[in-house]
């Protein structure tokens, strides 16, 4: 009969040991944040979605070599000599038409190892971090300013430039006489 008791006493005791810890988290504030009406604030070097500011791109190929994944791919066209493309904001002048810049965020790792090699410091990492998708082609970002169409025309122009200097230099000059 001892045990009886025992038991019953040691199973009130449990519930109330229960029930204090629950009544103690009802009187806490919750930590939760009510995500899309509430953003959380981020860290000042947070690692998100990527920019590329083209106005500042000057097509050297960096960030895509640094890439440990691939997933960044850049064509680029020479510029022809009469040609001005202008300057990027850190002075430097412009030498090639970046007719391709894709980020494939689908393989992006965010390792930021991008950002660092680019001497005009054009790529960055924003603070953006919402940007799930359902298909995979939607998450291939296109940064180049330039349409399809011209860039088949800067390639054109450029083929054509070379085309006229190999006959240029073809050609013997004429004799003085």
């Amino acid at each position: 009969m001892k045990e009886y008791f025992k038991n019953i006493y040691l199973a009130l005791y449990t519930i109330a040991v229960g029930m204090k810890i629950t009544f103690r988290h009802l009187f806490i504030p919750a930590v939760t944040i009510q995500y899309p009406e509430e953003k959380v604030v981020l860290p000042e070097r947070v690692r998100n979605r990527l920019y590329v500011n083209m106005d500042d791109c000057i097509g050297c190929d960096q960030c895509a070599r640094a890439c440990p994944v691939d997933c960044i791919t850049i064509e680029t066209v020479k510029a022809l000599p009469t040609e001005d493309l202008g300057k990027t904001s850190q002075g430097k002048k412009k030498a090639l038409w970046v007719t391709q810049f894709d980020i494939d965020f689908a393989k992006c790792c965010y390792c930021q190892l991008c950002v660092f090699p680019c001497p005009t410091e054009c790529i960055k990492m924003t603070d953006i971090y919402e940007f799930a998708d359902i298909r995979r082609s939607n998450l291939i970002y296109n940064f180049s300013t330039l349409t399809n169409e011209e860039s088949e025309e800067k390639k054109a122009n450029l083929a054509r430039f070379e085309a006229e200097k190999a006959a240029a230099k073809a050609t013997p000059p004429p004799k003085a006489e």
